[in-house]
């Protein structure tokens, strides 16, 4: 939790603070009137003899202690407030993962595959309990492999259970992800307006079905990132591999095979992420995979808002008076 006490529940309290400054004043009158009068005594020798000597710090530390004290009460009655993190506790989360052939490829050590399935179930034990978390596959087409739930172990049964298909349907994946995010709200109901939803895709190549080039299909990546938008679902978009990637082919008579270059499609993935009013990443390794999720997991596990902080100067506050009081009563035997 981080303070700021440029914001204030009650500011017309700091007034106070006028007040405080007042007496700081009034005590610095006071200490010039007394050292006026030891000055104007007669006989300072008899004076030396009778004035205690005392360290001058010792004698402004409890008025010090007391006003500074003041200073921070002041400040917790005008009510701090701090930005705080809070745990989404009512959001849903679906992971849309690209389980295309290319998948195979081993431009990412040992393979996109299991650097994928790795750094998905880190991500999926690292999300707040509170969050339903779906799991959906797309390759020709997609598939729901777990409806939104809290239940992490079953998303990461299904991760570890991936099967690769042929072809590319980026558009189907998002489009089945809001399905099921619908499915969910429509099961719990209640509120005024739908829970907080983020789509969470993860994909290595271009789409395939529909042609990519066919923008107009209802069921295109764009027109579906289009659609998400309307919804307020903002589809984060993960380019994962590298530009050279490939992987091997079988022949359609099944008798030989051949070796496809399969580069990660940036300029899509980015496009998709635009439309969507979610965010783009890249990522070319586990490494930059994990940072990635770690980034997704504070954006979508926490939202931040400001709540009160006038605890910490409350304590302060009485602690610096008590202080204050307590060594005028030991050192001078008396408050000041």
């Amino acid at each position: 939790m981080s303070i700021s006490i440029s914001h204030f529940a009650h500011g017309p309290w700091l007034a106070f603070l006028l007040v405080v400054l007042a007496l700081l004043g009034g005590y610095i009158l006071v200490q010039r009137a007394r050292h006026k009068r030891m000055l104007s005594f007669g006989n300072m020798a008899v004076l030396e003899k009778v004035a205690p000597t005392r360290a001058s710090i010792m004698r402004h530390a409890p008025i010090a202690l007391i006003l500074v004290g003041l200073v921070a009460l002041t400040v917790a009655i005008a009510g701090p407030t701090a930005v705080q993190k809070i745990p989404r506790n009512r959001a849903t989360v679906v992971l849309v993962m690209d389980v295309s052939l290319s998948m195979e490829a081993t431009d990412v050590e040992p393979s996109r595959l299991e650097v994928a399935q790795r750094a998905g179930k880190e991500f999926v034990d690292g999300l707040t309990p509170g969050i339903n978390l779906g799991f959906v596959t797309f390759a020709g087409t997609a598939s729901v492999m777990v409806s939104p739930t809290t239940n992490r172990e079953a998303v990461k049964h299904a991760i570890d259970n991936i099967k690769l298909a042929e072809r590319t349907a980026t558009g189907e994946g998002i489009l089945t992800a809001m399905q099921s995010i619908d499915n969910l709200g429509a099961v719990l109901g209640g509120g005024e307006t739908p829970p907080p939803a983020r789509i969470v895709l993860m994909s290595d190549g271009k789409q395939t079905v529909p042609d990519d080039k066919d923008t107009s299909n209802p069921r295109h990546g764009f027109t579906a990132a289009a659609l998400a938008k309307n919804k307020n679902i903002p589809v984060s978009t993960i380019s994962f591999g590298t530009e050279w990637g490939t992987v091997e082919i079988p022949d359609a008579d099944g008798k030989g095979s051949q070796r496809v270059k399969v580069p990660v499609d940036n300029t899509s993935l980015r496009k998709i992420a635009d439309l969507s009013g979610g965010e783009f990443y890249t990522a070319s390794s586990l490494a930059e995979l994990r940072a990635v999720y770690d980034t997704l997991e504070e954006q979508i596990g926490y939202e931040t808002t400001r709540g009160d902080a006038s605890r910490p100067w409350l304590l302060l506050g009485i602690l610096l008076i008590a202080g204050g009081v307590t060594i005028s009563l030991l050192y001078r035997q008396r408050l000041p």
